[in-house]
């Protein structure tokens, strides 16, 4: 099993019961006002949207940890969300990364920067205007700018013995779409945490027959067209009521 897979076996267990945990706690201190916001949330046949505003910008813990298992690639990933309305979040993330190239008949590196876009739509049903917490189910397109560096490599000869060539340095751009799934809570206040499971689908494979990069950061190794991939996110969130929160609304 890669050191990737048993990162994902580790961390996702331990995570996930912390969240449960965490998810507990909250509804029991959210409990004291269900019943009174059930008793505002629908009038007369309409509904209230219950939530305020909220913007949470977080940073993944996993990859770091992964980077130091893993010294021939590195990578860090941040992550931005948007409360739209009707458990739709709308999301942005990026980072920077690289990985090294280094056998015996082949040394070269790549660095690059990425970012993906997309939404996470929230499966549980909101109990209070301050339950946050959330299992979701999400769209990504992730783009990357990849730029490698003189690459040299020597080939066995049985005349002439190695011969040692190079091929310069390169730029190029990465294409992929994620489905994500996962979940988070709100540990203390403003506080939250959670992770995410990633399928990943590379769009524009061809680009990276020529010499693929061992990692791209924010998709995984360049070499495959798909790929599995998790984060675990700690993050911190602005909250500020809806303007006129107080009106009903239709249906």
């Amino acid at each position: 099993m890669s050191i990737q897979g048993i990162c994902r076996c580790i961390f996702i267990p331990i995570i996930s019961c912390l969240l449960i945990l965490g998810s507990c706690s909250s509804a029991w201190a959210q409990a004291a006002d269900t019943a009174a916001t059930d008793s505002t949330a629908v009038t007369h046949g309409k509904k209230r949207e219950l939530a305020g505003r909220q913007i949470s910008i977080g940073f993944d813990i996993a990859h770091p940890i992964i980077n130091a298992w893993m010294p021939e690639r590195y990578g860090y990933e941040l992550q931005a969300d948007y409360y739209l309305r009707n458990e739709f979040y709308l999301i942005g993330e990026g980072g920077w990364g690289g990985g090294f190239v280094n056998y015996p008949d082949l040394k070269y590196n790549t660095t690059n920067n990425f970012f993906r876009i997309g939404f996470n739509k929230s499966a549980l049903h909101r109990d209070t205007p301050h339950d946050w917490d959330m299992m979701l189910v999400g769209l990504r397109v992730g783009y990357a700018y990849v730029q490698r560096g003189n690459a040299n490599f020597a080939v066995v000869d049985s005349l002439w013995g190695n011969v040692y060539d190079h091929q310069p340095a390169k730029s190029f751009s990465a294409w992929w779409a994620e489905v994500t799934g996962g979940m988070r809570v709100e540990l203390t206040k403003r506080v939250l945490a959670g992770w995410n499971i990633r399928a990943k689908f590379l769009v524009n494979s061809k680009s990276f027959k020529d010499l693929a990069p061992l990692y791209i950061a924010g998709y995984g190794k360049g070499d495959k067209n798909s790929i599995f991939d998790f984060n675990v996110y700690l993050s911190y969130a602005i909250r500020w009521d809806r303007k006129h929160a107080g009106e009903v609304k239709p249906k």
